[in-house]
């Protein structure tokens, strides 16, 4: 057994001296702040992030790092690859601690034995060891453990999913490391000429497999990769992670991407880029606003609609006295009733901004911009709010992935889109069929074109939040605001 490894990465793919490397560290941990906001989701139980050196990706990396450290966790289980060379299954590296500008990092020895021990020579690679310096700045009291992740069939790779799943408690988070689409002659693969479009095509390309790997299904996922021929380095691991987490049971689990980026962006080089991405792996209760933010949104919404209603002002009401909550960017509904009538409803699937400022908008937009109904804003009498706060979308195989009164959907096909809120189903006996043909419908489609082998079915939950909200005299309605996604 080896006793300590000194990382040959320091001073070619970081500095080798400590006072470079923390200024250097710090700086991508601003950047990833300032990017991102501050907001940091509670309860990660995996994440996916990028291993170039970090002034490339590392404000990408950070975004992940930050999350991790404020999880404080005790045990990171760090799934990684060699670039060179063969490797079958799952093993870990002879050594009991390894050497980087930061002092030393103990290997976890008593989970590691749970693999195969390799010569560290023989998998000594940056996508595990490039992420030592985040760690020791984020999590330095966390015990490690790395696993470098070859090729295996889906038996095997099962196999090792039940041993990592069996070893999960709180404190335990997984790490799998890998960057996304090599793009370039320098790494023969040119999906797509480059142009003043590859930027945008990249994105398009990475968030399918981000798509993929969102479902949670290791299968769909290098499904994906193989059909477009991918250089997403570090599926196997992924893959691995992915069924790892399949495997946990309890609350379901989306995923949400944290941050991404390519090299081009930071270049300007579109000949050959590197695609980074980091994702983040939460259950269901950790997408939940508390009270204090729920009344917060539903005080924006309700004082947005009684300047329209009695002054005629556009002007969107942000959020006040919320937490930090309410600085994340996910996807939101307004829908705006009087007793059992509709009258608006309209939101937004991603998040285009913060919870504390978007939510304001729908609201406006509800009122004034959805042709389906009467306009809100002309309706006398009291009119009730409800805000759904959705999580992110996992895509699915079928119905029997669907469970009414639990799920909305999203389904595309094409050009077509629909997506159905989860309290569409109340009131009504649907089966789980029943839900996916109206959402067919509602996407000018075939009440059976959720089963075309082509479309894109995803589901995901809602928080859903009401008040009732009665404002005093009318006042003439202003010219509808742009429209948004109607539910």
């Amino acid at each position: 057994m080896g006793a300590i490894h000194i990382s040959p990465f320091a001073g070619s793919w970081y500095p080798e001296h400590r006072s470079e490397l923390e200024r250097l560290l710090a700086e991508r941990f601003g950047q990833s702040r300032q990017r991102t906001g501050p907001f940091l989701r509670p309860g990660g139980l995996a994440f996916v992030m990028p291993h170039a050196g970090p002034a490339y990706s590392g404000t990408v990396a950070s975004a992940v790092y930050r999350a991790v450290e404020h999880q404080k966790p005790e045990q990171i289980v760090l799934l990684a690859f060699p670039h060179r060379g063969f490797l079958k299954g799952v093993v870990t590296p002879d050594v009991e601690a390894i050497s980087t500008p930061l002092g030393e990092v103990a290997i976890d020895r008593a989970f590691a034995r749970e693999f195969r021990t390799v010569p560290e020579a023989r998998v000594c690679d940056h996508s595990f060891e490039i992420q030592l310096p985040y760690l020791q700045m984020t999590v330095p009291g966390a015990r490690v453990t790395p696993l470098y992740v070859g090729e295996m069939t889906a038996g095997e790779r099962g196999a090792a999913a039940d041993v990592l799943a069996a070893a999960w408690r709180p404190g335990v988070v997984f790490l799998a490391s890998s960057d996304f689409t090599h793009y370039g002659p320098r790494f023969e693969h040119v999906p797509f000429a480059a142009d003043r479009n590859t930027a945008e095509r990249l994105r398009e390309l990475d968030f399918e497999y981000i798509e993929a790997a969102g479902s949670l299904d290791s299968s769909r996922f290098l499904d994906t990769l193989r059909q477009h021929k991918a250089t997403v380095c570090g599926a196997s691991p992924i893959a691995l992670l992915l069924d790892t987490l399949e495997r946990l049971g309890g609350e379901e689990i989306y995923q949400s991407t944290l941050d991404y980026q390519t090299s081009g962006d930071l270049t300007g080089d579109w000949e050959d880029s590197v695609s980074y991405a980091a994702l983040g792996y939460y259950r269901r209760q950790a997408f939940e606003l508390d009270e204090t933010d729920r009344e917060a949104l539903l005080d924006s919404a309700a004082e947005t609609l009684r300047r329209l209603r009695e002054e005629g002002s556009l002007e969107a009401i942000p959020a006040r006295g919320g937490s930090v909550a309410l600085t994340a960017r996910c996807g939101a509904f307004v829908s705006l009733h009087q007793g059992e009538e509709l009258l608006g409803c309209i939101g937004n699937l991603l998040g285009r901004g913060p919870l504390v400022e978007e939510v304001a908008q729908l609201a406006l937009a509800a009122a004034l911009d959805d042709p389906r109904f009467r306009q809100a804003a002309s309706v006398q009498g009291p009119i009730d709010i409800e805000i759904s706060v959705l999580t992110p979308f996992r895509w699915i195989r079928g119905a029997e992935e669907f469970s009414v009164g639990k799920h909305g959907a999203l389904l595309k096909l094409g050009k077509h889109a629909g997506l159905l809120l989860p309290q569409v189903a109340e009131g009504r006996d649907w089966t789980a069929e029943d839900f996916l043909r109206a959402v067919a419908r509602k996407s000018n489609l075939g009440p059976s074109a959720w089963r075309d082998p082509r479309a894109r079915l995803s589901v995901f939950e809602a928080q859903i939040f009401a008040r009732k909200n009665i404002p005093p005299k009318m006042h003439t309605v202003p010219s509808p605001s742009p429209s948004k996604a109607k539910s």
